[in-house]
């Protein structure tokens, strides 16, 4: 079952899975499409399957930053089911994939009659804020290396793949850099066979020294989604990438 890739429904007792179930429905997501925007009112919850999902903040003057990464961890929209039906912050498909949509009133009916399902929630949206302020201190005390090897793990986690099909403009806009930065980083990286890197993708090539050029952060965030889960499902780090996914 489809749902069953999504952590944290497959983290639902039987009976909170049985009550979502029919508000359900699975469907495909392309990169960059815009799920909602910072003022919007959310009308879906999305609980990721494989599609990477980032909660991004977007200054006067054009400039975007990544704030959060959702992907088969978590599930974006749940505050709406809280009465916060307001978005915050835009909402963008990260990279390609499929994701479990909710109705919105389907997923509220299900947690005002589950006080389970309603703490899972409430838990998930600490958790999510608990990594926009992890990303707001990285961003401040944090060289763009690190950041970048950082957001590149979590990546990997999330997608279950060596291969990342990413432009540097696009990693210079969430990482809130010039895109000059991620070249010369890029660069430094594939010089030291952590990555290959053509345009627009970017291939993990030594797992262990992307981790170990990586910031606190991402062990930070890591643990933080493996408390929500109960600590019994790894969302990633030392695991080999699924069938498919490059290993080279």
């Amino acid at each position: 079952m489809p749902h069953k890739d999504n952590l944290l429904l497959a983290s639902l007792s039987p009976g909170d899975l049985a009550a979502l179930l029919p508000h359900l429905k699975l469907a495909h997501f392309k990169q960059d499409r815009t799920l909602f925007e910072a003022g919007d009112s959310i009308e879906a919850t999305y609980f990721p399957t494989s599609a990477v999902i980032s909660i991004v903040v977007t200054l006067s003057s054009g400039q975007v930053v990544e704030a959060a990464m959702v992907g088969r961890d978590g599930v974006v929209g749940a505050s709406a089911a809280l009465d916060g039906n307001m978005a915050l912050s835009r909402a963008i498909i990260q990279l390609s994939g499929d994701a479990m949509v909710c109705s919105l009133e389907g997923l509220r009916s299900a947690a005002m009659q589950s006080q389970s399902l309603l703490s899972l929630l409430i838990r998930h949206e600490q958790t999510l804020y608990a990594q926009a302020q992890q990303s707001a201190a990285c961003l401040a005390a944090h060289h763009v290396d690190a950041r970048l090897c950082r957001w590149l793990l979590r990546s990997r986690d999330l997608s279950r793949s060596d291969t990342l099909l990413f432009t540097q403009e696009f990693l210079a806009e969430m990482l809130g850099v010039a895109r000059t930065s991620v070249t010369v980083v890029a660069h430094t990286l594939q010089q030291a066979g952590i990555i290959k890197y053509s345009r627009g993708k970017i291939q993990i090539t030594n797992l262990e020294g992307l981790q170990d050029a990586a910031c606190e952060c991402y062990e930070t965030v890591r643990s933080q989604y493996q408390g929500l889960l109960g600590g019994g499902r790894n969302v990633g780090t030392r695991h080999p990438p699924q069938d498919g996914a490059s290993s080279e």
